[in-house]
């Protein structure tokens, strides 16, 4: 019988796995807990978090989006579509705004690239998806979304910090 047959031999008669697995039990059991009992608490976010994408408008309830198509072009999953059209006025707005979110990587380029502050990533990150093509954020949701946080969005860009 060689020496690691003993050895082993030895500690399966004195169960010394069980015992070490016992004491990190024991210790453990007495320190703090760390587990957070998530809907009703919330572990703190980084600053730098991006979430949600919505789209902004001017005070007088125009969007704010000029079509340059800046986004759509430095999007490195090309999850960013852009159609556009020319108005009356000759200002050119867009007709379509779809952002796939299961394409999207939330890299912040989109925000970092627009020069009117036309989108922006929010911090909510509390959202679902139930049905096939919710998935798309169109045009009339993101200025949905944008309306719905406005205020904060424009006190964050007025402190110059991050919204959050």
């Amino acid at each position: 019988m060689t020496l690691k047959a003993v050895g082993g031999y030895v500690k399966s008669l004195f169960l010394l796995e069980l015992l070490k697995g016992m004491s990190v039990t024991g210790r453990r059991f007495f320190s703090p807990k760390i587990t957070v009992q998530y809907p009703e608490e919330k572990t703190p976010m980084s600053p730098r978090f991006r979430g949600l994408h919505a789209q902004r408008r001017y005070p007088n309830g125009e969007e704010r989006c000029i079509a340059c198509k800046l986004c759509e072009a430095v999007c490195p999953a090309l999850a960013i579509t852009i159609e556009s059209a020319q108005r009356a006025d000759g200002s050119r707005r867009t007709t379509r705004y779809d952002i796939d979110l299961f394409k999207c990587i939330y890299c912040g380029f989109c925000e970092e690239a627009c020069p009117v502050d036309a989108i922006v990533e929010t911090p909510v990150f509390e959202y679902h998806f139930e049905n096939r093509g919710e998935n798309i954020m169109t045009k009339d949701k993101l200025l949905a979304i944008g309306d719905k946080y406005e205020a904060d969005i424009a006190a964050a860009k007025a402190a110059d910090a991050p919204y959050r």
